[in-house]
């Protein structure tokens, strides 16, 4: 006999809250209120556990948004290396997926994988909460993943 939803999210969200912490690297602000509004009471995160802190140190997740600029290449590894460990890292917005817009722009560097690794992907500009909060559910095993990764294969000329 299979568990019950509720089972399943009390049995996996109870098991660890998850600390986050919020960095802009370069963003149009969008995405921020965004994340800002999955936090507010009407999502009300939460109860999975979800909380905002305000030091990298206490932190067991980065949500980051916006285009790695060149002026905060140095900040965001420092904020990374700052989390510690085991920690996950999501790129929230089209913009930290891979700089949108702006990805050749002679101050953006790119996507936040160009500096520091990414474990979730939640692309939109700006992603709707539900695509943020679908996102973190993921990660903490409490929803199936809809997108597989997709393996580009060079064809060999003859």
């Amino acid at each position: 006999m299979s568990k019950s939803l509720i089972q399943k999210i009390t049995g996996k969200a109870f098991t660890k809250a998850l600390w986050v912490y919020h960095v802009n690297t370069g963003a149009c602000n969008g995405c921020d209120i965004e994340v800002i509004d999955v936090l507010t009471p009407y999502y009300d995160v939460e109860r999975f556990g979800i909380k905002l802190v305000g030091s990298p140190r206490h932190a067991d997740v980065l949500l980051v948004t916006g285009p790695v600029t060149r002026q905060v290449v140095d900040s965001l590894k420092r904020v990374y290396e700052a989390t510690p460990s085991p920690k996950l890292v999501f790129a929230i917005g089209s913009c930290a997926v891979d700089g949108n817009i702006w990805h050749d722009s002679y101050n953006v560097v790119g996507g936040i994988d160009k500096v520091i690794p990414v474990n979730f992907y939640v692309p939109g500009c700006p992603p709707r909460p539900e695509a943020i909060v679908y996102g973190v559910a993921v990660a903490l095993g409490l929803a199936p993943k809809k997108v597989q990764p997709i393996k580009l294969v060079e064809k060999k000329s003859k």
